[in-house]
C-alpha cells in the first residue's frame, strides 16, 4: 500500500438468549411497513458439498477452510432499509439455508463484509461458491449478508461508509425480512443468533449489535455473541494512526492532510482534496460510490460528529463480545480493540468482552483474515447449537 494514500486506503480495506425453540411458533407472521420490511426472496442455486469442497481447496490455505456437511441453497432478499440521508431505500442480502431434514432447526448467522469496491462483489451476486456465506451455511448455521447500501439492489446508491446508524440499519432490517420470510417458508431457527465480521465487517458487527441492544426488535433477545475482526471501532483514532504512517513516509503530505490546517481551508478546497484521495483509494475501476461524510468530518476536525455519527467503541455490551485483531496492522490499528476493550470494561462490561491476538506472522490485515475464520468456528462452535 502506497503511503501517500493509506490516510483513505483504510476507508477501502478489503452466552445469553439462546435456548432452542423456533420463531414460527413463538412469533405472528407479519411483514413490518417501513424498514425491515420483506420485499421478494429469489433462488440463485443450490449448491453441493462436492462443489463447495472443491471451491475450499481451489482457495489453497489462504481460504476459508472447513469440512462442509450439507448442501445448501442460496436466495437473495430485498427488503427495505434507511440510506445515508435516512430515506427508504431497496436493499439486498444474500440468504443461503442448510439442506437439513425437514423441522430441523438451526442457529442464525449474521456475517458483515468487508468493503468492497466492485459491486460484483456483493454476496447476493455469490460470484463465488467458496464464500464464507456459502461454507458456514455447509456447517449448519443459517447464513445471512447483507450487501449495504450502494451495491445490489441499491447500486448506484452512496454507501454510507462508517456511518453506524445506516450500517446498522441494513442488517437490523435484513433479518427482520429474513425473519418473516423463513416464517412463510417454514424454515426454523432455534433463536440462536451470531454477528461477526472483519475490517468494515468488524465496524458494522459493532454497529449491528448496538443499536439491537438499544432497539425495541425481539432480535435483540437472540444474540449468543458477536465477534468483531479488525474493524475501526474509533474511526478518529483510527483516521489519526494512519495520519501518523502518512507522516512517517512523507512529512510534507502528512502535515497537507492534517485537519489542524485542513480546517482553516474553504469547503470547496477540503471537497477536492477528499475527492482526489478518494480515486486513489477507490481506484479508477470502482463502480461503488462512497458517502465521504466521515472524511468530510476528519478534515473538518469535526471529533463530535465523528463521535456521534460513526464511532461505535464507548458503550457496554449484554452479551459477549470477542475482539480479534493482530498487533501489526497497519490498515486497521491495534489500537482500536484495546482501546475499545478497556472503555467497555470501564463501563462494567466485565469478561463479557474478550480480545484475542491474530498469530500470524506478521499479524498484520491482510494475513489475519483467514485465522479470524479459524476463531470464530471455534468461538461460536462452543455455544452454537443444532449445527
Amino acid at each position: 500500500m502506497r503511503p501517500l494514500i493509506i490516510l483513505v486506503c483504510v476507508l477501502s480495506v478489503s452466552g445469553c438468549g439462546g435456548g432452542a425453540g423456533n420463531d414460527s411458533q413463538d412469533l405472528p407472521v407479519v411483514n413490518v411497513i417501513g424498514p425491515g420490511q420483506f420485499k421478494d426472496a429469489v433462488a440463485l442455486k443450490t449448491i453441493s458439498t462436492t462443489e463447495i469442497a472443491s471451491a475450499i481447496e481451489l482457495a489453497g490455505a489462504s481460504g476459508f477452510r472447513a469440512s462442509p456437511r450439507y448442501a445448501v441453497q442460496a436466495y437473495r432478499l430485498t427488503y427495505l432499509t434507511l440510506d445515508g440521508s435516512g430515506q427508504e431505500i431497496l436493499a439486498s442480502a444474500l440468504v443461503v439455508l442448510p439442506q437439513k431434514p425437514a423441522n430441523s432447526l438451526s442457529p442464525v448467522f449474521s456475517y458483515q463484509h468487508g468493503t468492497l469496491t466492485k459491486e460484483a462483489e456483493a454476496p447476493s451476486n455469490l460470484a463465488d461458491v467458496g464464500s464464507p456465506e456459502v461454507i458456514l451455511a455447509s456447517l449448519g448455521y443459517i447464513v445471512l449478508s447483507a450487501d449495504y447500501v450502494g451495491y445490489g439492489a441499491s447500486k448506484g446508491a452512496s454507501h454510507p461508509y462508517l456511518l453506524s446508524g445506516p450500517s446498522a440499519s441494513a442488517v437490523i432490517d435484513m433479518l427482520t425480512a429474513a425473519r418473516y420470510w423463513r416464517q412463510t417458508q417454514h424454515v426454523l431457527d432455534n433463536k440462536q443468533l451470531f454477528l461477526a465480521g472483519y475490517s468494515e465487517g468488524g465496524y458494522v458487527t459493532m454497529a449491528t449489535q448496538r443499536a439491537l441492544q438499544s432497539g425495541s426488535s425481539t432480535l435483540r433477545n437472540d444474540v449468543v455473541s458477536v465477534a468483531p475482526g479488525a474493524g475501526p471501532y474509533d474511526v478518529g483514532l483510527t483516521m489519526d494512526e494512519e495520519l501518523k504512517l502518512v507522516r512517517q513516509a512523507n512529512p510534507l503530505i502528512g502535515d497537507l492532510l492534517n485537519p489542524g490546517f485542513l480546517r482553516f481551508l474553504s469547503d470547496a478546497d477540503r471537497h477536492n482534496v477528499r475527492d482526489q484521495l478518494l480515486r486513489l483509494a477507490l481506484g479508477s475501476d470502482s463502480d461503488v460510490t462512497f458517502m465521504p461524510t466521515v472524511i468530510d468530518n476528519y478534515f473538518a476536525d469535526d471529533r463530535l460528529s465523528i463521535e456521534i455519527l460513526s464511532d461505535v467503541n464507548d458503550w457496554r455490551p449484554e452479551v459477549p463480545v470477542n475482539f480479534f485483531h493482530g498487533r501489526d496492522d497497519r490498515t486497521v490499528s491495534y489500537l482500536n480493540a484495546t482501546s475499545t476493550l478497556q472503555l467497555m470494561q470501564d463501563r462494567g462490561a466485565g469478561n463479557l468482552v474478550h480480545l484475542t491476538d491474530c498469530n500470524a506472522q506478521p499479524a498484520g490485515h491482510a494475513e489475519c483474515v483467514q485465522p479470524f475464520w479459524l476463531f470464530i468456528l471455534d468461538t461460536f462452535g462452543k455455544v452454537a447449537k443444532d449445527l
